[in-house]
């Protein structure tokens, strides 16, 4: 079972063509994300001392695209944190996505839950890069590399190491809305595993 979370139709979308000039149609950690505000009250978003995503580019100087990567962090560790509790509805799954990002983000998890399955070690987020459009939206395109993470049967504890380290890479193309609170929500996302523009 691969890492890599939703695509357009659900799971990994390896055929997708995704470009940063041509951005998808509309479809965690504890911290505070930069678009914060006092009156928005955000899930909280934990994991275990094995699991952590860790990410770059955290920073733009822009203070609204770094608000939009704040909130492209929550829902990439709401949907992972999900994983490992087993659990395809959490309530920060639903802030941090909304519409076709939510249904494929609850479609990949419950693929791990009814294969009994969690994940651990670290999965790195970088080359994030945001594109703010007219219409009170956002793109985020990004790349993941999964090769120092892996499946971690719930059963056994056992962890499968054998996933290739080819296949680690993954490029990922999101659209975001703001919504009224001030939350960017992933409301569609896709994903090209093997991605030849996240490999080093």
């Amino acid at each position: 079972m691969l890492l890599t979370a939703c695509g357009g139709g659900g799971g990994d979308k390896s055929s997708d063509k995704i470009t940063s000039t041509q951005p998808v149609p509309t479809a965690t950690s504890a911290s505070p994300s930069a678009s914060a505000t006092m009156t928005v009250n955000r899930p909280v978003i934990t994991f275990p001392g094995d699991a952590k995503n860790v990410f770059e580019d955290q920073h733009t100087g822009d203070p609204k695209k770094d608000a939009v990567l704040a909130d492209n962090e929550q829902m990439v560790d709401s949907i992972y944190s999900a994983i490992i509790q087993g659990n395809a509805h959490t309530s920060a799954m639903a802030f941090y996505s909304k519409g076709l990002a939510l249904g494929s983000a609850a479609t990949f998890v419950q693929g791990w839950v009814n294969g009994d399955a969690s994940w651990t070690g670290t999965i790195r987020w970088f080359h994030r890069k945001v594109t703010i459009r007219n219409d009170n939206s956002a793109v985020v395109v990004y790349c993941s590399d999964e090769s120092k993470a892996y499946p971690k049967s719930r059963k056994s504890g056992k962890i499968d190491r054998s996933a290739s380290n080819t296949a680690s890479y993954v490029l990922y193309n999101t659209r975001l809305e703001k919504s009224p609170d001030g939350v960017w929500q992933t409301v569609n996302l896709v994903s090209q595993r093997g991605a030849k523009a996240c490999k080093p």
